[in-house]
């Protein structure tokens, strides 16, 4: 297809998402979950054809020399598929926000002030490679009363074809309203920048993918924007922390997933316990496999083989066994460095003092600052959430792992009995 042509049907499916988003706000709580339930039954039904697309993808992209980890993250199986199905019915379960009243109160001249919690309206999600994404996307944001028009990266194409259509097939026989889920089959670039600029028919884009994709989109879009950018992810030692327990979180934060967003990228070691706690982790980490950029405090003391840190490093997001240390002065200088270094994602500090704490996470400017406790938990299900669309690391409207209340606005309702206004 040509670029115009490209443009057109993207164009037609806004419109047709628009037209979707003002039936789904008729919907119940109970038809809605219906609806997921029947979604969920639905690809589990089709899981054979769902396959036989995902081994098209899988196929292209070892033609096209993708790392092993990367197809991992394509893979589909039956236990993998049932798994996302689950996921769709675990969405059913979760509290409905939309309707709830968030606050209320009757003015002086008798007018009753109600604020409301409303859907969006049209959501567009731009993606890259795990088709999970799919599902769990589209689950979410229908909860929340929102229809959905989702682009996945060519890598996973067929496969989020194949799982799309399940969801709208389904949902369809239970009740779901006619392109309420619709996935652009389009995977060039060009298809980016039409969705962007479609702000008539889209209310809100979510990019989740590198840095290139979500700079693309914040640069061209005409709607609001809620990123999930880079991990720059700190864990600060102060002089009075359990010592054992810092190193725990530390290998807990670099070495369980070390190729997400809330994984730990640099350490912080107050100078005072550098010569202890340094030799305890640097052996730790070593027998983790983890590779250290250390300053020359840090190389002198850690016991284990690593490389002189560079400026670049404290603002670099590994997202591998690799991690940067650095010796600090105290809460000071740790708390300027992350504010300067660090992507306003996820810093902990680990220390018995809880005023220090207190300073920390006041003026360390992150999403989530933790203290005692690992970057990892930096995250919607262990948030007590059931699910998230991602992290943010903006500012407006959602901050941190977003769960079903962020994907929702709000109105006032205001209920009179002939007031006016002199």
């Amino acid at each position: 297809m040509t670029d115009p042509e490209i443009q057109a049907a993207i164009h037609d499916m806004g419109r047709r998402a628009r037209a979707a988003s003002r039936e789904l706000v008729k919907l119940s709580t109970e038809q809605k979950n219906t609806i997921l339930l029947a979604m969920a039954d639905e690809i589990q039904a089709r899981e054979a054809t769902i396959l036989e697309e995902n081994a098209k993808d899988l196929a292209r992209a070892a033609e096209n020399g993708l790392s092993k980890a990367m197809l991992d993250r394509l893979t589909l199986d039956a236990k993998r598929l049932a798994a996302v199905a689950q996921a769709v019915r675990e969405v059913a379960t979760l509290p409905d926000p939309v309707g709830e009243v968030l606050t209320e109160w009757t003015r002086p001249n008798g007018l009753h002030i109600t604020k409301k919690r409303v859907p969006i309206g049209v959501i567009g999600i731009i993606f890259e490679s795990r088709p999970n994404v799919t599902t769990d996307a589209a689950s979410l944001c229908f909860k929340t009363g929102n229809a959905t028009l989702l682009r996945g990266g060519s890598e996973a194409i067929h496969s989020n074809v194949a799982l799309a259509a399940a969801l709208q097939a389904g949902g369809e026989r239970a009740g779901l309203p006619a392109d309420s889920v619709q996935l652009i089959p389009f995977t060039d670039r060009a298809s980016v920048e039409h969705m962007a600029r479609m702000d008539q028919h889209l209310d809100l884009i979510i990019p989740r993918g590198g840095k290139g994709l979500i700079e693309k989109v914040v640069a061209t879009a005409r709607m609001p924007v809620i990123k999930h950018y880079d991990g720059v992810c700190h864990v600060y030692v102060a002089a009075d922390a359990d010592l054992q327990m810092a190193a725990d979180i530390i290998v807990n934060s670099k070495t369980q997933k070390p190729g997400v967003c809330n994984a730990l990228e640099t350490i912080l070691v107050h100078r005072d316990i550098a010569a202890v706690f340094y030799p305890l982790i640097g052996q730790r980490l070593s027998a983790a496999g983890v590779e250290m950029h250390a300053d020359a405090e840090a190389q002198s003391l850690l016991g284990v083989a690593s490389v002189p840190a560079t400026e670049q490093d404290w603002s670099t997001e590994w997202l591998d066994l690799v991690l940067s240390a650095r010796t600090v002065s105290g809460l000071d200088e740790a708390i300027t460095h992350i504010n300067q270094y660090g992507s306003h994602h996820t810093d902990s500090i680990i220390t018995a003092d809880r005023a220090a704490a207190e300073r920390f996470q006041h003026e360390v400017d992150s999403a989530v600052v933790l203290h005692n406790a690992s970057t990892r938990f930096n995250d919607g299900g262990e948030f007590g959430f059931g699910a998230e669309i991602g992290i943010s690391t903006d500012k407006l409207h959602a901050r941190g792992p977003m769960g079903l209340a962020e994907l929702c606005s709000y109105k006032y309702l205001v209920d009179g009995s002939g007031q006016v206004r002199g």
